[in-house]
């Protein structure tokens, strides 16, 4: 691949404001203090937008620069990722010849970022000031994410945009959303990754509205890979995203996006957009609405089964995006009303495999109209030479990226998710939760009080732990709740917020010997605990979960 070829999201912007300069690129929501209720939809235009950009430039090269912070360095952005200052202190720093590693708000503790900036080589730390950290720890310099104005921005050149990277530089740095030993994994980005991403979400992208402009919504935090993606889709073809008063957006605000932005795409996760499909059978207004969308793409997790037949049935134009943060998008559901419409088939372009593997569980009987003739579980697989496929440090001996998300093959080349062969669990807003980090941890710290013990929660709100008591542990079970939560604190304060166990609330005592368990090895079985106590999760939660 030439180098000149490389595309990037700085080069979307630049060949979209040519094209799309008076267009809105993004619609902000102005609220009325007083009734707390959106006044007005404000409009940022592509040429704005690419100006600001261009200031925030400005801004940083001529403050790295002065701490000589050279181009090229890794910047550390902790930001909640959703404003639109966010976004251009992203853009601003990528077009500034600067690398930035994105840390979301959900990382609680101060420590583990310094932590990943040493890890990751950054040579600073751009933190959101509403924040409250305490830095003082940092091991670089530090800096606050301000509101830029023209008069901040020194007198400042930017060069012409480079087009000479190699594929292999480094353009990126996230991180994996759930912990492995106390700590996120970091997911380095090259610009062969970023180039298929741009391909991908090109593909993504592709105008649907049959009036103009395609108008969607902002998924969630810039500082993760799904709204990162779905940006430069939007970006591509001249879209407008939407920027809503917070992810979990009401029903309500749905509608106002619809009526006053003209909003004809929505992608969600699939938690929230459960929660508007739920609303419509009993709101004919937001059905008739949700039906007339040209797409509604959700994500992260599997719809529940009630709301995915709701929508069906009712003709609401579904589709399934299948995603990693290491990865990006991978499979698209074919969607429609046919009998395959809930099957996946890899996005174009990209060089997957699907590699059988032993399982003890088979396949349950939901699922069983659409197991193939062997009914073989296989492993979906980024192959090596997948532009896509994530840094070397990530991959497996074999050189291939292994997702460790399984699929039963239905017809030739398309797909029925299966769940994930390893230890991890989604929450309500699709961030991964490492279940037997939690699980070893309990048993290294609790050992005389544990006879057993299993991490639940998917698509909840935080993990939930089912532990059988020893027989030499002698303690009432709050008494025993409160030692497990006591013992394990320290370990929780690293973790990602929606990965803790910090109240008995979330910590369920069982008699012994009444989990469920495997047949031949007597394993519990994690999907059967999240079945059998399902009315319990739900009281627990207040909440009923979508998986």
């Amino acid at each position: 691949m030439s180098t000149s070829t490389l595309q990037s999201h700085l080069s979307v912007l630049e060949s979209s404001v040519r094209s799309h300069a008076t267009r809105p690129v993004f619609r902000m929501p102005v609220v009325n203090k007083e009734t707390s209720r959106i006044s007005e939809w404000a409009t940022i235009t592509y040429a704005q937008f690419h100006q600001d950009v261009e200031l925030y430039a400005r801004y940083w090269t001529s403050v790295l620069s002065a701490d000589g912070i050279a181009t090229g360095s890794i910047i550390g952005l902790w930001l909640g990722g959703v404003a639109y200052t966010d976004v251009l202190h992203i853009y601003g720093l990528s077009r500034a010849g600067y690398i930035p590693q994105m840390f979301s708000l959900r990382l609680p503790n101060p420590v583990v970022i310094f932590e990943l900036l040493q890890k990751a080589g950054a040579r600073a730390l751009v933190c959101e000031p509403s924040f409250g950290a305490d830095l003082s720890g940092c091991p670089v310099l530090t800096y606050s994410a301000i509101q830029v104005r023209e008069q901040d921005a020194a007198d400042v050149t930017l060069p012409p945009l480079r087009t000479d990277y190699s594929a292999a530089d480094l353009v990126f740095v996230f991180h994996t959303s759930g912990s492995t030993s106390g700590s996120p994994k970091l997911v380095p980005c090259n610009r062969r990754w970023l180039d298929s991403i741009v391909t991908k979400s090109n593909q993504m992208g592709q105008v649907r509205s049959t009036r103009g402009q395609d108008v969607t919504v902002a998924m969630g935090s810039m500082c993760h890979i799904a709204q990162t993606f779905t940006l430069i889709g939007s970006l591509y073809h001249g879209s407008c995203t939407i920027q809503p008063t917070s992810v979990a957006f009401s029903s309500e605000e749905l509608l106002d996006m619809i009526t006053r932005c003209g909003l004809n795409r929505l992608k969600q996760f699939a938690t929230f957009l459960g929660h508007h499909l739920r609303n419509s059978k009993t709101n004919p207004k937001l059905l008739q609405a949700l039906v007339q969308l040209d797409e509604v793409v959700y994500s992260g997790l599997a719809l529940g089964r009630d709301e995915e037949a709701w929508a069906f049935q009712n003709g609401v134009n579904l589709q399934n995006l299948f995603g990693s943060t290491e990865v990006g998008a991978m499979l698209v559901s074919i969607g429609g009303k046919g009998q395959d419409a809930p099957l996946f088939v890899p996005l174009e372009g990209t060089s997957y495999s699907f590699f059988p593997i032993e399982s003890e569980d088979k396949p349950s009987t939901s699922t069983a109209a659409y197991q193939s003739s062997t009914g073989r579980l296989l492993e979906l697989v980024i192959l090596s030479e997948s532009n896509d496929c994530p840094d070397v440090s990530l991959r497996n001996a074999d050189g291939h990226f292994h997702t460790g998300d399984l699929f039963l093959e239905i017809e030739a080349g398309k797909y029925l998710s299966r769940g994930r062969k390893d230890d991890w669990i989604k929450s309500e807003n699709s961030l991964r939760c490492d279940t037997k980090s939690i699980e070893d941890n309990v048993r290294a710290t609790c050992s005389e009080l544990v006879f057993e013990c299993i991490v639940v929660g998917n698509g909840r709100s935080s993990p939930a732990l089912f532990i059988e008591a020893s027989e030499k542990c002698t303690m009432d079970a709050e008494k025993f709740k409160k030692e497990i939560i006591r013992r394990t604190r320290q370990f929780h304060s690293r973790r990602y917020i929606h990965e803790r166990i910090t109240s008995t609330k979330y910590v369920v005592v069982v008699e012994r010997g009444t989990l469920p368990r495997t047949a031949t090895k007597g394993n519990v079985r994690r999907q059967a605990v999240e079945s059998q106590y399902k009315e319990l999760l739900d009281g627990i939660y207040g909440t009923v979960p979508n998986y």
